[in-house]
């Protein structure tokens, strides 16, 4: 036996991250010099005061023990302070906030609270895969609304209200989640705010995704949900200390907005955990209330390389959009590749550039166009893997002739072809 056999693991398809993942671990074995553009995982140091704190807090015998699933009082009232001066919204610490192990855990965690079996949820497509399969994985089921480009309400609300419309069992979500991972889409607050009305006219909860508030490069700081007047009726938001702070493996994240979702999870998570260790707990409150020039500096770097990457890659003849926010670029195939879709051409990337990036189709069906690029490496690398993609643009006949020839164990390594 295996685990196709359990019922909730059938529901999941394969994983086909795993797929470039291997064949990544297999080039670096083989002493291949991989440039890591798949992963979105931030390669900036968390900032000293933060860590000085983690340390302090650590040395203390006292605070080894269980911690409080919710958060400890001062994170979540240090939250409530972010979103009072970032967004003006007045958040009560004790029953609108929660601190959650990462918003993802969050999120999954809400999905279990409040899904039936045969519930119905909203997920924009392509999405970051735990807002659908959270909900799969809890026992509903998904309705996706297509969002593979720009993201307008023109575009956007027709395509909600159609989904309603024709969706039995009404749905009991929306999923949102912008800037959004990984299309970089970002939207403003009349967005949000003829989202709230439409769903609060339909009974709907809202569940935002605001993990790259702070990664944001042009125009207005990307707005919260729960600007909107009202919002907090039916919207729960959740954000996290992974990219803004560069503290991924510390899981750190929050939940706020809506007094009975966030109860709900509340309840969940006393089952489940007895939250972060405290002296994470007690750095992260550090984080949000002290110097926040690390901040800044993040954002400064991330744009820079999103320079170097856009303007290298148009120069050696791959054209995509700039984004304005996210650490990410949603890069469309180029034509002369576009039959291969995105998992053989991110493996192609792989084989015969060196270079690792995210196949769309990871992220839905409407994604299978596009790949993923990941600002995760010095300009020093991303200018090396221009270079190495310069050399696949220049033959793609070439290119791609390799690949099939290659397909499996028996790959041409960049280095032997150069």
């Amino acid at each position: 036996m295996d685990d196709s056999e359990f019922h909730r693991l059938k529901r999941l398809p394969p994983y086909v991250f795993a797929e470039v993942n291997a064949m990544k671990a297999r080039a670096r074995a083989a002493g291949q010099d991989v440039i890591d553009l798949g992963m979105g995982n931030p390669d900036l140091p968390t900032a000293p005061h933060i860590v000085a704190k983690l340390a302090e807090a650590a040395a203390n015998p006292r605070a080894h023990g269980y911690s409080a699933s919710r958060g400890i009082p001062g994170l979540r009232k240090a939250q409530a302070a972010y979103y009072q001066r970032r967004f003006n919204v007045d958040l009560d610490p004790e029953s609108e906030i929660i601190v959650t192990l990462g918003s993802k855990e969050g999120l999954a965690n809400l999905a279990q609270a409040i899904t039936s079996p045969g519930d119905i949820v909203l997920v924009p497509n392509p999405s970051y895969p735990i807002h659908p399969y959270g909900f799969i994985i809890a026992g509903g089921s998904v309705r996706h609304i297509p969002v593979p480009g720009s993201t307008s309400l023109e575009e956007f609300l027709p395509a909600l209200e159609r989904a309603v419309r024709h969706t039995v069992p009404k749905p009991i979500a929306l999923v949102l989640n912008y800037p959004s991972n990984p299309t970089a889409q970002v939207v403003d607050l009349d967005f949000y705010a003829a989202i709230v009305d439409f769903c609060k006219r339909q009974n709907i909860w809202i569940l935002s995704d605001l993990a790259y508030a702070e990664i944001y490069f042009e125009g207005v700081p990307p707005p919260s949900v729960l600007q909107v007047p009202g919002a907090r009726d039916i919207a729960v938001e959740f954000t996290s200390m992974s990219k803004t702070y560069s503290m991924a493996g510390w899981r750190i994240g929050f939940a706020a907005g809506n007094k009975t979702l966030i109860h709900a999870l509340t309840r969940i998570k006393s089952y489940l955990d007895y939250g972060a260790f405290t002296p994470i707990q007690v750095a992260a409150t550090a984080a949000l209330n002290g110097p926040q020039d690390c901040i800044v500096e993040a954002r400064n770097t991330y744009k820079e390389r999103r320079d170097v990457m856009i303007e290298g890659l148009r120069t050696a003849g791959w054209d995509l959009p700039s984004p304005s926010a996210s650490m990410f670029a949603w890069a469309p195939i180029p034509k002369p590749f576009a039959e291969l879709g995105s998992l053989a051409f991110s493996k192609l990337m792989l084989t015969q550039a060196n270079v690792a990036v995210s196949p769309g189709i990871g992220f839905g069906e409407h994604g299978d166009a596009h790949v993923r690029i990941a600002l995760v490496e010095n300009k020093h690398r991303i200018r090396q893997a221009i270079r190495n993609i310069r050399q696949v643009m220049a033959d793609p006949s070439r290119a791609i002739d390799l690949y099939l020839r290659g397909v499996g164990d028996n790959i041409t390594p960049l280095k032997a072809r150069a």
